[in-house]
Formats: C-alpha cells, structure tokens, sequence
C-alpha cells in the first residue's frame, strides 16, 4: 500500500506556530503513547501564550458542548502579563469584547458581555460590516458574523425577496475574490440603504448571535471557566513549563560541565593519555585505565575514549575548556531562576512581550454601542392589513390572509392536534406568548411568514428559540399595553397584572417570571376592559365574580387573591367567559363585606352551587 501524496499529509504552518511547539523537546510537558504505541505524543503544547482565548474553538462531545469565541492576541497577552503582577486585576479594563477573525461589529451589552467575561457563559451579538456604493447604487458587504457564511446570507436574501419582503433589492451576488470577502446586493432606484441594511439586519444572518459556552477540560475535569479563570489556569500551567524547562536545561549544563571537567584534566597531560590507550591490550580496559591514570569518572573516561585522534591536541581541548567558565555562571543563573519563583514570572511576562511585539496586530471587530445604534434605527412601519391567526393546541402558529383564507379549505393540523384560538386582526399586532416555565416571549405578527391553510404553520418554540420542552400555554394579542394579564392559579388564587409590567423600553424578546410559580396555572386571560368569568372547581361549584374587584398589580409574578376557598383535595379546573342569561334561576347574593386581604367569597352555599358577587 501507498502512502499519501505530500500534499494530504503535511501542511504550512504560520510562524505563530513556533510559540506553540517551542521547547517541546526540552521536558515541558508529559508525553503519552499514540493510538498504537508506536510513539509518542504530548498531551498538551508548551504554548508561550494563551492560544485558547486567542483561537476559536467549537466542539460538541459525549453530554457537553464547547464554544470558545476568539480575542484579540495583544490584549491578551497584556491581560495575562497584569494578572501575573496581581492576581486580582480586573480584564475587563483591557479586554472589553471578543475579536473575531472575520471582523463585523459587536453589539456591546454590558451585562452579556460581563456574563462572557467573568462566567464564560453569554450571547454576543456581531452584525455585518458594508459601504454603500453611490456610483453602481449598490451595497457591498465586506465583513460578516461569525456562525454564518456568505452563501448563507445570499440564500436567506433569496427567499425574503421571493416571499416579497425585499422588494428594495433587485440583484445580490457573491464578489468575493483574493482581496476578501465581498456580497454585492444592487438596489433599486430611490432606496435608502441604511434602512434596507437595517431591515437586512433583522431578517438575514446579517446579524447573528455568537453563544459562548468556555467548556474545558482542566486536570482532566470540564469546567466552565470565564476569561480571568482561564487565563489564571494558563499561568500556573506556563509557569510549570518554565519550570520544568529551566530544570531540563539546567541537567543539560550540569552534564556539559561534568564532561568538560574530565577533559580539562587530559589537558594536563595529553601524551600521558596517548599512552595508556596506545599500551592498553584490550578495549575494554581502556577507560578503566584513564579513570586510574587521571582520577576521573566512568563517564568522563568514556568520553575522552571516544574522541577523534585528529582531535587530541592542545588547541581543540583549550577550546573547550574555554565553556567551563561560563556555563558555572548559567548553571548558577538557571539555580537560581528555580529558587526564586519571580524570575519565573519575569520570564513569562518577557515572552508575552515578544509574542506581541512580533505577531500583535489591531482588532478586527469593531465595537458599537447600543446607544449609538438606537439613534435614527426606528423600525420601518409594519402594514396594518387585516389577517387571520390560527394557534393549535401543540404550539402551531398560521397567519393567513383573508384572500387566502377564502380559496382555502380546511385547517391541517397534525394529527392529534386541533386549532384552540381563531383570531381576525391586523398584521401590526403584538404577540406575547406565555410558557409552561413562567416566562414570556413577545414577537408581532409581523415576524411570522403568511401561510395556506394547507400549511401547518410555524413551530412557534422553534421560531422563537425556547428552551427545551418549553411549550406556549397562552397567547395574547395587543396594539398597545393596556388592560390586564389574568391568571388563575389550582390554589384558587387570581392574579391580575397589568399590561405595563410586560413594556419594555429596549426591544427585548424574552422576560422571565411572567407569572406566579407558586401554584400550577390552569388559565390565563387577556382583557382590555374588566369582564364577569365563572370559575369551576373540581367538587363542580361555581363562582361567578367581576375581574373589577381585583386589584390590579405591577409585579409581573404577583401570587394574586384568594377568589375561590377550595377544601381540601379540591382545586380550580376551569374558567370561562360569562355569557349573559345562561343561569335562568335566581341565585342568593351574598352580602357580606370583602375581607380587607382581598380575597373574594367562596363558591359554597349549600344548596345551590353558585355564589354572585
């Protein structure tokens, strides 16, 4: 069999690569058999700088996952040389943001980007970099995130115009060459291309998220270690190295000198020397017979033995005794670096200096703040035209237009699914969808694609990125936040909160503790003005009572009011709207007060199970 061709099996390295496989044969670290036991191969690289924050790295393996964005070398490196002058200095003075080889802008969010920092867990968010091109009217896009690529975003530009959401654009191509990166989109006449960058931001992976996972192996253990903890690991390791190689190279000069020493003694009498190996009978002999002849060891003997006849004269042995001198004073320089443990330290900061100053280059990655880009980024308006939205019970989301709701036949749904909530709006509502984890997603309508009634529509935790098994159990529709959240609790509790507390000032997608967690939910209600429901529990008594005696809440996860006392092993089952007639026998008021607490009278008179307040 063969051996592969050159160029399959070997590869050029960049001159970077030296700092990574320096002194690897000088005992820095411990070598392991290979797969066979042919040979063997280092369990780490003696890297004289901290490669693992400077190169990304991606990996997923048996029950962990990895995910290691890229920082600029220079800081680094000048983090690394204060962390080893004092352990307590904060990185995030130097380090302020990743550097991604691909450049783009990074989104600064200072509570994310702490979160990275100190915890090695956190999202970045990185868009695109483009000029405009006033002479050909096009966009061309240089620099682009690092989780997609540039066909990806073609493709996506594809299908948003074929959808007719990107009707500014009427060619994009992909221009990249050996002078870089390179989408062209063309526009067309009148277009603003700041804005259509703006939209392209929010529909394409023009802008993406990184998500950091720092998950590695230290001792032998995963951890996840923010950037000062990683870097504190890379010193204790960089500084056994040093160690390990300073006592290599110490060995070294201890045996050089002991050898040079043996052969300072010949010097005193090289015909001497001649002479025993010439009058010596056996080989064997010969070093035994120096050893006597000039009080030196067996392996200074052994050494002189072998050297070349052409060799044994007064010249080339001064020449060699010449070192013994200095290699005393390396010998006692290496001694000492062991002794003192900040000479270590020097040295490594030394070499962190020369990494720098040899391959440090500026950042690629620009950073913007939220603030510049919230001035004049306002949202193109939606259109208001009328849709219809079908949820079903599975999670399945569908916005169809009236036109095409009329052409169509049945819903299809999945089978064992069934649609729960039929909605005829405007496509500029706002979404919130509520989970069975207490937390809320907003989205608008606007987000979601138009769809057939042939079609099963949206996954909405897909498109909305949930958690795992985080399902919807309520969606509310809203133009604007007013009215209130209702929600009714198995304890018999209500909660009712108004719209404000879900009002965000930035555009955040996600709030946690949407509700109370305190008691399972049974039910939730949006309602813009204040309604009569009946709550049923499971003895099959009823209440009926007027959300306007429940006091409204700020507190998003408000524990709520008792409305309905339950006995023991009895829990609210079900709530629904009143409808207006539907007890035709008259029902005994009770009249009593409201407790102070605010909690509302229970559903148990006996005889008639139905309480009127």
């Amino acid at each position: 069999m063969m051996w592969a061709a050159s160029r399959y099996t070997e590869a050029k390295l960049e001159s970077i690569c030296s700092e990574l496989f320096g002194d690897i044969d000088k005992d820095t670290v411990d070598f392991v058999d290979n797969y066979d036991n042919s040979m063997k191969e280092p369990t780490l690289l003696p890297v004289s700088f901290p490669s693992v924050l400077v190169n990304a790295n991606t990996g997923i393996a048996v029950g962990m996952a990895s995910s290691i964005c890229s920082f600029n070398l220079e800081e680094v490196c000048n983090t690394a040389i204060e962390l080893i002058k004092d352990p307590d200095f904060d990185v995030s003075e130097i380090i302020k943001a990743p550097d991604f080889i691909g450049g783009g802008q990074i989104i600064y969010n200072r509570e994310e980007m702490d979160s990275v920092i100190q915890n090695g867990r956190g999202s970045i968010k990185v868009r695109a970099k483009y000029k405009y091109d006033k002479s050909n009217n096009c966009i061309d896009v240089f620099e682009i995130p690092p989780t997609t690529t540039a066909e990806a975003i073609i493709d996506k530009i594809i299908e948003k115009f074929k959808a007719g959401s990107l009707k500014e654009i009427s060619d994009v191509r992909d221009e990249t060459d050996k002078n870089g990166l390179k989408i062209t989109i063309d526009l067309k006449r009148g277009i603003d291309p700041d804005k259509l960058m703006l939209k392209l931001y929010k529909q394409t992976p023009m802008e993406d998220t990184f998500s950091c996972n720092f998950n590695v192996l230290s001792a032998g253990m995963p951890q996840v270690l923010g950037v000062k903890n990683l870097l504190l690991e890379w010193i204790a390791f960089r500084t056994e190295c040093v160690r390990r190689r300073t006592f290599y190279e110490l060995q070294k000069c201890r045996d050089k000198l002991h050898l040079l020493q043996g052969l300072q003694k010949i010097l005193l009498d090289i015909d001497k020397a001649i002479s025993i190996i010439r009058n010596t009978e056996e080989e064997k002999e010969v070093v035994t017979n120096l050893m006597i002849g000039f009080g030196i060891d067996e392996i200074q003997a052994e050494y002189v033995a072998e050297i070349k006849l052409r060799h044994l004269n007064r010249e080339y042995i001064i020449k060699h005794t010449k070192d013994i001198e200095s290699l005393v004073e390396t010998i006692k320089d290496l001694e000492e670096i062991l002794a003192k443990g900040q000479r270590v330290k020097k040295i490594i900061i030394s070499e962190l200096q020369a990494v720098v100053k040899k391959f440090g280059k500026p950042r690629r990655s620009e950073i913007i703040y939220q603030a510049d880009i919230d001035e004049g980024e306002a949202e193109e308006p939606v259109s208001n035209e009328p849709v219809h939205i079908f949820v079903s019970r599975e999670g399945y989301f569908k916005k169809i237009t009236p036109l095409s709701l009329r052409m169509s036949g049945e819903q299809k749904v999945k089978e064992g699914d069934e649609i729960i909530a039929t909605y005829d709006t405007t496509n500029d509502v706002e979404l919130l969808f509520f989970t069975n984890k207490n937390q809320v997603y907003k989205a608008k309508a606007d987000d979601f694609e138009f769809t057939k009634a042939s079609a099963l529509g949206d996954y909405v935790p897909s498109k909305l990125d949930m958690e795992p098994e985080e399902t919807v159990v309520y969606m509310a529709l809203l133009k604007e936040y007013s009215g209130n959240m209702l929600f009714f609790f198995e304890n018999g509790k209500v909660a009712k909160v108004d719209m404000s507390a879900y009002a965000t000032k930035t555009n955040r997608k996600k709030l946690i503790k949407a509700y109370c967690d305190k008691s399972p939910l049974v039910s939730a209600l949006y309602l813009q003005q204040d309604a009569e429901l009946v709550l049923i529990s499971s003895a099959g008594r009823h209440l009926l009572f007027n959300t306007a005696v429940i006091a409204s809440k700020t507190t998003k996860d408000t524990q709520g009011v008792a409305v309905l006392t339950l006995k023991k092993g009895q829990r609210l089952m079900t709530v629904r709207m009143y409808v207006e007639g539907e007890f035709a026998k008259p029902y005994r008021y009770r009249t009593k007060n409201l407790p102070s607490t605010g909690a509302l009278l229970s559903a148990e008179d006996s005889g008639e199970q139905m309480t009127l307040i």
